[in-house]
């Protein structure tokens, strides 16, 4: 257990020490199980997210009757994404505070009945706010799914492994994109058919019951009369772990409201691109979707990848900081720079993988914060409590794109500024490499 102001040792024991064998040698099978499973949560959970970005011009032109080209579709699609990131903050900070308080594993079990039966449900919806009601709600499930993922394996990995196995977890969701991408690009615009098969991942259940046992570190906590689990105002007001919950969530909400504006809105951007050049509306519409279902998505998961071992090398922080410096250049590059359609494709991998890569790092650093009973609740705060502030992101983008004749590629050279932003609250946050989880300056 983990008193204020006293270390924790994470069940794998110390990081300090001379380099050890490589991070997936000697693993037990038990921990493969469980990170499967908990990959293949995200990676459905991020399917549930993603496939909405992907149908979202073919189900709004349905419901709203409004022509594929119309500004109305482009304006309520940003806000349907900050609605889907309002209840993510709700859902993310709620089910990491239930996952501290009854177990990992029920609340992994609630969060994925959530967001698989109510994606099902979009399916037979007919009008826009019904689509808003249950967006929202797959929203609270599946940022809960990450809130509780994350911690888990940040307490049952030993310490040289946590990094790297929290950046593959992470990187699932990446490929959640590509079979959204890959839905997209075979059922055109039968998007109904594209949310019932959402419903799918509830197989998971089972799987979690079967395979997933709760971390010593949780069980631990539970003997600890002291230890008010999942409390918001022992986060909150503590100056332990205050701090380290605010610069979180703002870091966080930076990633986010730049990875949905900019990330997932390079596929508006690539429209746009093909549109200059001559390319009529439903040929870049497709091309456009392809090349953010494949080209970005694929950098996107190399980024992500890749991050922990570099997180694990040079140090969350600084990693994070050269990640941030360098998605606000990629930006204007990718989108002044090419000439043609071709020199766009060449770029558009390296671009999903500057922009997302660095988003790993809150699967690594997050837990890495905060003591065991208050461990998913801290970072389901920062992840998904960063949905509020790129909430308000996301309705300012709306608002910086729809300014007459302010070209997309210029709104998006605007929007990167966040990231110089994010910089400056990195220098703020405590460097935990070589710490033992939850380790207090």
């Amino acid at each position: 257990m983990v008193s204020e102001g006293r270390p924790e040792r994470g069940e794998g024991g110390p990081s300090h020490g001379p380099a050890g064998p490589r991070w997936y040698r000697g693993l037990p099978g038990a921990l493969w199980i469980a990170l499967a499973i908990l990959s293949a949560a995200w990676m459905l959970d991020t399917y549930e997210t993603q496939i909405f970005n992907i149908t979202r011009i073919d189900l709004l032109s349905e419901l709203l009757r409004l022509p594929p080209g119309d500004p109305g579709i482009k304006f309520w699609g940003e806000i349907f994404l900050g609605l889907y990131l309002v209840g993510g903050a709700v859902g993310g900070t709620y089910f990491g505070s239930l996952a501290d308080r009854i177990g990992r594993r029920p609340a992994l079990i609630i969060t994925i009945l959530v967001f698989t039966v109510f994606s099902g449900v979009i399916g037979l919806a007919q009008a826009a706010w019904q689509v808003a009601v249950c967006r929202f709600t797959v929203a609270l499930g599946s940022a809960g799914a990450w809130a509780v993922g994350a911690p888990y394996i940040a307490e049952v990995f030993p310490a040289r492994s946590r990094a790297q196995a929290s950046a593959v977890f992470h990187s699932s969701g990446s490929l959640g994109t590509w079979v959204a991408g890959l839905v997209g690009v075979v059922l055109g615009a039968n998007w109904r058919v594209a949310y019932f098969l959402g419903v799918v991942p509830i197989v998971l259940v089972f799987a979690v019951q079967a395979g997933i046992k709760e971390s010593k570190s949780w069980q631990d906590s539970v003997l600890n009369p002291g230890a008010s689990r999942g409390s918001l105002k022992e986060l909150l007001l503590s100056r332990a772990w205050g701090g380290r919950a605010i610069l979180g969530m703002l870091i966080a909400g930076i990633g986010l409201g730049t990875f949905w504006c900019l990330n997932v809105g390079g596929q508006d951007l690539v429209q746009e691109f093909l549109a200059r050049h001559g390319i009529a509306d439903d040929e870049a519409r497709s091309r456009a979707r392809f090349a953010y279902g494949f080209l970005i998505a694929g950098g996107s998961l190399l980024g992500v990848i890749t991050f922990g071992p570099i997180a694990q090398k040079f140090g969350r922080r600084r990693s994070l900081g050269w990640a941030l410096a360098a998605a606000a250049l990629i930006i204007p590059a990718t989108w002044y720079l090419p000439r043609t359609y071709g020199q766009l494709l060449l770029v558009l991998p390296l671009y999903g993988y500057i922009t997302n890569g660095f988003h790993a790092v809150f699967a690594v650093y997050f837990p890495e914060l905060f003591p065991t009973h208050l461990r998913a609740t801290g970072a389901g705060f920062c992840f998904n409590g960063g949905r509020l502030l790129a909430a308000a992101i996301l309705v300012s983008s709306a608002w910086i794109k729809s300014v007459p004749g302010l070209e997309l590629r210029a709104a998006a050279c605007i929007l990167a500024v966040l990231y110089l932003a994010g910089i400056g609250v990195t220098t703020l946050l405590p460097e935990t490499k070589n710490e033992d989880l939850a380790a207090v300056p």
